[in-house]
């Protein structure tokens, strides 16, 4: 089991919140699904939907917690005692206030932001230091709208940029799984930072 990863994405259940900014880690799971194949099925021991499945040769463990956003470390705490993987090979995609639509970045450990998917990870591994894909999805301008900016969906221009970052992240998620990940966030910032 030594070589498994986890790779949680965030999102809230339910069709109701399917295309919203506070989906955008569910939006990188389907598009793991859809380069990749496979297809998640629900996993009651897990508190969410998951693959055990093989991305360019490196063993993953895709997971979409159905706990909503507020209590995704359980179903990421759940997975990780399940198959017995260490916080280090966790890799969490998220929805980020703070990068704007097109932006993808890779980091591990840090603060929460104010994330409550986040912040529930911290809680229930123990850990802050896992790590994170953080996509961007532009913040609103004040605190008092983050909500209903999170739980909207975006304009179709927004959407395609997120889209955009997401399969850029997609592109290093390979050399990153082989235990580059040094590389994989220069080619993921780089050609990011090219797009801007």
């Amino acid at each position: 089991m030594d070589g498994l990863w986890l790779i949680a994405g965030l999102g809230n259940p339910g069709s109701k919140y399917d295309r919203t900014r506070h989906n955008a880690g569910f939006w990188f799971l389907d598009a793991v699904l859809r380069r990749f194949g496979g297809e998640l099925r629900r996993e009651k021991k897990l508190l969410g939907r998951a693959l055990k499945t093989s991305l360019d040769g490196r063993d993953v463990v895709l997971l979409a917690p159905e706990t909503f956003m507020n209590e995704s470390g359980q179903s990421i705490r759940a997975a990780t005692d399940f198959y017995r993987i260490d916080p280090g090979r966790v890799l969490v995609a998220h929805d980020e206030l703070d990068l704007p639509p097109g932006t993808a970045r890779l980091k591990q450990g840090g603060g929460h932001g104010g994330h409550n998917g986040l912040r529930s990870s911290f809680r229930h591994l123990g850990t802050p230091e896992f790590w994170r894909l953080r996509i961007g999805i532009g913040h609103p301008g004040t605190a008092e709208q983050v909500t209903p900016w999170v739980l909207s969906r975006a304009p179709a221009d927004d959407e395609r940029s997120i889209e955009a970052s997401i399969d850029k992240a997609l592109d290093v998620v390979p050399e990153f799984l082989a235990g580059r990940p040094g590389e994989a966030m220069k080619r993921l910032h780089a050609r990011d930072r090219s797009a801007d």
